[in-house]
């Protein structure tokens, strides 16, 4: 940061942009002024703040429940809010996270050949006696019934849907395949005892993907594709993720892989061998395996958080759907199938989870709802002759680099002290917080920086501050 300092105040691109704010006339924080795109100010977000404990309790309505710490977070931030048992209210700054984890997403699913596609919640009873799920999956269906009298239930899954859909084609040829069908939804399950938050809640944003091979091998090269996808999202994350052998359960099919986040909150007990890449859900294992199978070096047990799952399901729903295409030979065959999910907003409070302090929520540096929070000097203060400035550093900011517009906010609540909103904007984990304190009056002014992913506190001057934030990433 040092060397940082040094190289910004050398900067002589930059020595025009004084000239440049010449002429700028002050205006309030929340007032538009023409020619300039509306300052985002944090006066106007709805996102309730400084919920006492108690009120967090009664909101929840059993204390014992609030074991989990990103569920504690999010709530006393204000990222979430209860609507009723495992259901919550996403407000803005998780909503704001969750449209980029989805970008993210959706980057990944391109990449490998994903179209997406959205299919209905209310998914027909029909479909799910073909599979016999309807009765299988018990209580885990949320049924209704329309005013026909037809039956329905929130879709959980979309695997007979899917089929359905495709099956539906009936001129599908081998060179058409793969297909790789996903969707970004709301899910819904019955959970007996909701808990964690969105950790585990009956209605939920999962990313589920089906594919469509003409053969075995195929759907197994596409399984490893998915899954290499899987490892490349949770890097960008910057998300330590095992990948373990699974149980296929109600899915159903031959392999399953789950993608497990190691915390001790987690609900899943894995089992890991630190000589070999070996690595598994304890519930595949027999409950006297301690060696590993691959190496019979010993296991370690560890919990995890499952964020995702991968199933080979070969023709299990194609066969019954009577889903084919025309092969090689100019002959009927099914399809060979594999669906994969990622749990959306669990990963977003799985991430918060792993990264934050007990006090203090930290966000993987892509998914932050906003990137830089602008603090100017408290009304009446000695430092109140440096507020201007603020005002120039923000529209600098979002002029010089624009991947940061629409990312920086300004905390104008200047009847509070700079070091109570300095709290907050730790609290809520903006990976930059920016300070126009005391030292903003010096010549040149300098800023106080927060590197809050990093623990690091600079003072950089006007040029410093962008060299540092031009390197900053934003889906």
């Amino acid at each position: 940061m040092e060397g940082l300092l040094t190289r910004c105040r050398a900067l002589p691109a930059l020595a025009t942009c004084s000239h440049q704010l010449s002429g700028y006339v002050p205006h309030r924080f929340h007032h538009r002024t023409p020619g300039r795109r509306e300052r985002l100010v944090l006066s106007r977000m709805f996102q309730p703040q400084n919920l006492r404990e108690d009120q967090v309790l009664s909101l929840e309505g059993r204390s014992g429940d609030l074991t989990c710490k990103s569920q504690r977070l999010m709530l006393q931030v204000g990222l979430i809010y209860p609507a009723s048992s495992g259901c919550y209210h996403l407000l803005p700054y998780t909503v704001r996270a969750m449209e980029k984890l989805v970008r993210l997403i959706d980057q990944e699913m391109q990449a490998i050949g994903g179209q997406k596609v959205n299919m209905p919640s209310l998914s027909p009873a029909e479909l799910w006696r073909a599979t016999n799920r309807w009765d299988l999956m018990g209580k885990e269906l949320l049924r209704l019934r329309d005013r026909h009298g037809k039956e329905y239930c929130l879709g959980p899954t979309h695997e007979e849907a899917i089929t359905a859909l495709v099956a539906s084609q009936k001129t599908l040829s081998y060179k058409q395949l793969p297909f790789l069908l996903y969707q970004v939804t709301r899910k819904f399950r019955d959970e007996p005892r909701p808990r964690f938050g969105l950790l585990r809640g009956r209605e939920f944003y999962m990313k589920d993907m089906y594919t469509f091979d003409c053969s075995p091998e195929a759907a197994r090269q596409t399984y490893h594709l998915v899954c290499g996808a899987y490892d490349s999202l949770f890097h960008r994350l910057g998300l330590r993720c095992v990948k373990v052998q699974a149980d296929v359960g109600s899915i159903g099919g031959t392999m399953s892989h789950e993608f497990q986040l190691p915390v001790d909150v987690g609900e899943d007990r894995l089992a890991i061998c630190p000589s070999c890449n070996f690595a598994a859900n304890m519930e595949t294992l027999g409950s006297a395996q301690t060696n590993c199978p691959a190496c019979q070096g010993p296991l370690t047990e560890t919990k995890g958080i499952e964020v995702g799952h991968t199933f080979y399901l070969g023709t299990k729903y194609s066969s019954i759907f009577n889903s084919q295409f025309t092969n090689v030979h100019g002959r009927p065959s099914l399809a060979e199938m594999g669906c994969y999910g990622l749990g959306v907003t669990r990963i977003l409070a799985a991430a918060i989870e792993v990264l934050s302090t007990e006090d203090c929520i930290r966000w993987p540096g892509l998914l932050a709802p906003y990137q830089v929070c602008l603090i100017p000097p408290k009304k009446g203060s000695k430092e109140e002759a440096a507020t201007e400035l603020t005002g120039h550093l923000y529209d600098y900011i979002t002029e010089a680099v624009p991947q940061l517009r629409g990312e920086v906010l300004l905390d104008d609540r200047t009847h509070l002290t700079i070091g109570n909103r300095l709290k907050d904007a730790n609290k809520f984990g903006y990976p930059f917080v920016i300070i126009v304190g005391r030292r903003a009056l010096d010549n040149p002014a300098h800023f106080e920086v927060w590197c809050q992913n990093t623990g690091e506190v600079v003072f950089l001057t006007r040029e410093g501050v962008l060299e540092l934030l031009s390197q900053v990433q934003v889906v």
